[in-house]
């Protein structure tokens, strides 16, 4: 997966298209990401103790990367990622200014 923590991303796909966020957590074997505040959804949670009363919470879903693109820091717009290789290291660029990210 070219996404990484930290990058900045829009959605393309689904209920919050057009939004943009952080990466917060990058899940490699379910190939996910979960990115703070977009593709939200209500848990009900059932009382446990004095530390957690239940009731209905607000719960990040993860988002696949087929449905965002990550924000070239350059451009300031939504790019596919590349690589190249030089002096034997692997660095990403951007696309469409074919700059590093």
């Amino acid at each position: 997966m070219k996404i990484k923590k930290g990058d900045q991303i829009i959605v393309t796909a689904g209920k919050d298209k057009g939004r943009k966020g952080k990466v917060d957590v990058v899940f490699t074997a379910t190939n996910s990401v979960i990115v703070p505040g977009i593709n939200m959804y209500k848990r009900h949670t059932k009382k446990r103790d004095e530390k957690n009363p239940g009731g209905i919470i607000d719960k990040p879903r993860p988002l696949s990367p087929g449905n965002i693109a990550v924000i070239c820091p350059k451009c300031n717009k939504p790019t596919r990622i590349g690589y190249v290789v030089t002096k034997g290291q692997k660095e990403r660029i951007c696309k469409k200014c074919e700059q590093r990210i």
